[in-house]
């Protein structure tokens, strides 16, 4: 099984890093930024549901990147991990679902190094496992003990296939228009409890 296991994890992020490049170019794309978030590193944030796309619109916003990715421990977070790599990205892998638990709060801690050393930080919104767009406390986390903005990222095609899986992942369909978007940076105050700041993005994501 491990010699299975180790081709899975070689072939399948390959698979999906050209998978992403050929829906990138058979679709108009189309992209915007809030001039807040381009010029100081910033933590990315998005709905895991819209991440295939994600690498593109970081690509536009540097030309040399510098991010790390939140993955997850689990075995589909190291493919994500991998194909990112792809893309020239690092990953940091492990959970900040809850800032309560030992992994949770690993992963915060390098996450919050790699924000102070000038890197940005690539984080869903939900967390690796959910549920459906509720928002988890590592994002807060990062930009309360940094001071960095947290920018809500959006990939919106036109035609697109919704899996039934918990996150309701769309894959982009070619031969349409992929809008891409980077929406202004906002810094949480860390006097905030997890449930204002959380609200707080709330509203940023209803008026995306």
């Amino acid at each position: 099984m491990d010699w299975k296991k180790r081709a899975i994890e070689i072939i399948i992020p390959r698979i999906g890093w050209a998978l992403a490049w050929c829906i990138y170019l058979l679709n108009r794309n189309k992209f915007y930024f809030d001039d807040s978030v381009k010029d100081d590193n910033v933590v990315l944030a998005f709905w895991h549901g819209e991440m295939l796309m994600m690498p593109f619109l970081y690509r536009k916003l540097r030309k040399k990147p510098n991010v790390f990715i939140i993955s997850s421990n689990h075995f589909d977070g190291g493919l994500i991990a991998k194909m990112c790599e792809l893309f020239g990205f690092r990953a940091i892998r492990g959970s900040t679902g809850s800032s309560s638990n030992k992994g949770g709060v690993r992963v915060l801690v390098q996450s919050i190094s790699a924000l102070k050393d000038g890197a940005d930080i690539g984080i869903a919104l939900d967390g690796p496992r959910g549920p459906y767009h509720h928002v988890a406390d590592g994002v807060i986390m990062m930009s309360q003990k940094t001071g960095k903005k947290i920018s809500i990222c959006r990939v919106m095609p036109s035609r697109y296939y919704e899996f039934g899986t918990w996150d309701r992942f769309r894959l982009p369909l070619p031969f349409g228009k992929i809008c891409y978007y980077m929406h202004e940076g906002f810094v949480l105050d860390s006097a905030l409890s997890l449930q204002e700041a959380r609200e707080i993005i709330k509203k940023r994501i209803e008026n995306t």
